[in-house]
């Protein structure tokens, strides 16, 4: 489980979005964020053994990358039905992260291991697996690049088949870097990113890097579905055919269907 620092990373994001910061000698005006609130449309269970580490909605399924060491895992489920299938089980030394499917491919990172499996779409099987430098968090696709964080400000765009590194995308907000950019969705040209233990979506502008909104989903989970797993928010997935946007976190009990207002 990624154990870093709370109080630090607490502080350092939001001082990044607005909160105490000190004097600047920037001369330069910066375009703040405006922060927006959301409207909960639907609601969906969600597997409370599911460490969700990657979230996307594809083929008319939810796709979920699940975290921990041994039990990490990929799978889908039907949200009509409810039922749901492990497409692929990683080995322990594995701790999964963030997931996205490109083409005839699904992409899924590890956190610290440095390793990209990749399965077929069809046949589910997995069929290869790359190396990379860092760590793994989030992973997203404008559907021809692979977007992908690993705890820095930085957001990494890849090539899907050699996994070169094509360019960076240094993430600010409100003229600060912003770390801890965990889970990534790509929806209407923006990059969609939870922040690590913020009840906070940052939306990106990937050209810019810079964050142009900040969704508010404070309170979206109540306290009384809470336990003694449940963890941070972490999960974004897009229906582009009908522009539901759904929302979920590490362990969570019930899966949202949100609208901005």
């Amino acid at each position: 489980m990624k154990r870093i620092f709370y109080i630090l990373i607490v502080c350092a994001v939001v001082v990044s979005c607005g909160g105490a910061r000190q004097k600047s000698t920037k001369t330069t005006p910066v375009a703040r964020a405006q922060v927006v609130e959301v409207e909960v449309v639907n609601i969906y269970p969600h597997q409370t053994d599911a460490y969700t580490q990657g979230l996307q909605f594809a083929d008319g399924l939810m796709w979920e990358g699940t975290g921990n060491y041994g039990g990490s895992r990929l799978q889908y489920t039907d949200l009509a039905t409810g039922k749901s299938r492990v497409v692929a089980t990683l080995p322990k030394r594995d701790f999964g992260e963030g997931i996205t499917l490109l083409g005839d491919k699904i992409y899924q990172l590890t956190w610290q291991n440095g390793i990209m499996h990749i399965y077929d779409r069809k046949s589910l099987k997995k069929i290869d697996e790359r190396k990379y430098k860092g760590e793994g968090w989030g992973l997203t696709t404008d559907g021809q690049n692979l977007y992908m964080s690993d705890g820095t400000p930085d957001i990494r765009v890849l090539d899907p088949q050699s996994l070169a590194l094509k360019r960076r995308i240094a993430v600010t907000c409100n003229g600060e870097s912003l770390p801890y950019l965990n889970e990534l969705e790509w929806i209407e040209g923006k990059i969609w990113a939870n922040v690590y233990t913020l009840d906070q979506i940052v939306i990106i502008n990937p050209d810019s890097g810079v964050v142009e909104t900040i969704v508010n989903l404070r309170g979206l989970l109540p306290q009384s579905e809470y336990t003694e797993t449940t963890d941070v928010l972490n999960g974004i997935a897009y229906d582009e055919a009908t522009k539901r946007i759904f929302v979920t976190g590490k362990n969570w009990s019930k899966m949202f269907e949100i609208r901005l207002l």
